[in-house]
């Protein structure tokens, strides 16, 4: 508990209007979902500690035979308890992305979404947390991985992508302008992107490396709720950078990773970075700005965009990929909702490390292929692995024939031959 939540239960009142940005609760129609309902073991605890008329509860309970004059049941109230805390655990891991739309719509101006943050500290602090984002934090630490790769992994596609494009991935490059951090879902899922950027930072003459000593963008520490592992994730990333003295980090195609390592990573450490952070995106719509990437054609197919929400709606990172996308699409078309307003996937802040949510984030997901539905398009695309994996898989669990493919890559394909 600390005062930002404190002051936000404070001002509640009660309306329900968060639940409707919800796509969990819009989706499965079921009121446990509720954004400020899946704090009620933290509200009730602010109500008894934080609270005038709780603390006077607490007191006449300790002080006085309330049994005695049939007072008990009138002043008793909830108890936190263990049992508690496990039967609401589901709710704050499996049923929410941190994505945070309920905190756009909230009259009062409360952030929801930073007190699911802070109940899932609590969550960690008290032993319940999820196995699968549990298993994942301890690979993190153990390896650097939250999926168990190591740097063989990572330099086994290494090679592959200079086999094909017959050039060079730079490696511990002392002073380069730019440390490229991965994230292990593309390494694995999307090895593309790797090939993609090694193309346009070659097009675009970038100063650019990779860093044995660490890969790694994603941060299941800020995911589960442990400041401990966020730090330790974090400060592996500052290491390195230090180490290889770049001026600049350069984040994957992840929001979570973004949001981690640029916004939560100097709190998280508790100083400031000696280097700037920049999204994948930011950095090539500079490069475009700057006329240093040219492009040529443009895909005839009718394409949309999913923003992912800790991209555009945390980060304000909106135009820039409409920049890009105008380099090399033909026919464009935005979801109904997008930018700081689009809709979750329904798989981020962890949720999609759950196996036992499976089901409810493909639930969630509903709501996304009603936006998608809606302009037709003949692919989609996105700068997201784990939005892409979730948008893979919701669109296939639907029949729904929609291709979906990274930015990055998009831009690679439309570059214009070097001279």
């Amino acid at each position: 508990m600390d005062a930002p939540v404190a002051s936000f239960f404070s001002s509640c009142i009660h309306c329900g209007l968060c639940a409707t940005a919800c796509p969990f609760y819009v989706e499965t129609g079921d009121p446990k979902y509720t954004p400020i309902h899946k704090l009620e073991p933290m509200r009730i605890l602010w109500e008894q500690e934080f609270t005038f008329w709780g603390k006077l509860k607490g007191t006449l309970r300790e002080k006085l035979p309330l049994e005695k004059w049939g007072l008990d049941k009138l002043l008793a109230g909830k108890q936190v308890t263990d049992a508690m805390l496990a039967e609401w655990e589901p709710l704050l891991y499996d049923s929410c992305t941190m994505c945070g739309r309920c905190s756009m719509v909230c009259p009062v101006g409360n952030d929801i979404q930073y007190m699911i943050r802070k109940a899932r500290e609590g969550q960690v602090a008290s032993g319940h947390s999820p196995e699968g984002l549990i298993a994942a934090s301890v690979r993190a630490v153990n390896t650097g991985s939250p999926m168990g790769l190591k740097w063989k992994t990572l330099e086994v596609q290494i090679k592959h992508v200079e086999q094909s494009t017959g050039l060079p991935v730079p490696i511990d490059t002392q002073g380069a302008d730019y440390l490229v951090l991965l994230s292990s879902m593309e390494i694995i899922n999307f090895p593309e992107y790797l090939e993609a950027l090694t193309k346009i930072f070659d097009h675009a003459g970038v100063s650019w490396t990779l860093s044995t000593q660490c890969f790694e963008a994603t941060n299941a520490g800020i995911q589960i709720g442990s400041k401990d592992i966020a730090a330790t994730l974090v400060q592996r990333v500052v290491d390195a950078a230090e180490q290889l003295g770049v001026k600049n980090v350069i984040s994957p195609e992840c929001g979570h990773a973004y949001t981690a390592i640029r916004w939560e990573g100097p709190n998280a450490i508790k100083r400031a970075y000696p280097f700037k952070v920049f999204h994948i995106i930011e950095v090539l719509d500079q490069l475009r700005a700057e006329g240093r990437i040219k492009t040529e054609g443009k895909e005839d197919d009718r394409l949309s965009m999913h923003d992912p929400c800790n991209l555009a709606r945390k980060s304000g990172v909106i135009q820039q990929q409409r920049n890009l996308m105008d380099l090399v699409a033909e026919e464009f078309v935005d979801l109904k909702e997008h930018g700081k307003m689009q809709w979750c996937c329904g798989a981020g802040g962890g949720v999609s490390s759950n196996e036992r949510a499976e089901d409810l984030k493909l639930a969630a997901f509903k709501k996304k292929k009603a936006q998608i539905e809606e302009v037709e398009p003949d692919r989609m695309v996105t700068m997201c692995a784990t939005c892409r994996t979730q948008l893979e898989e919701g669109l296939e669990e639907h029949t729904m024939d929609i291709p979906v493919v990274g930015l990055t890559e998009l831009i690679a394909d439309h570059l214009v031959d070097k001279e």
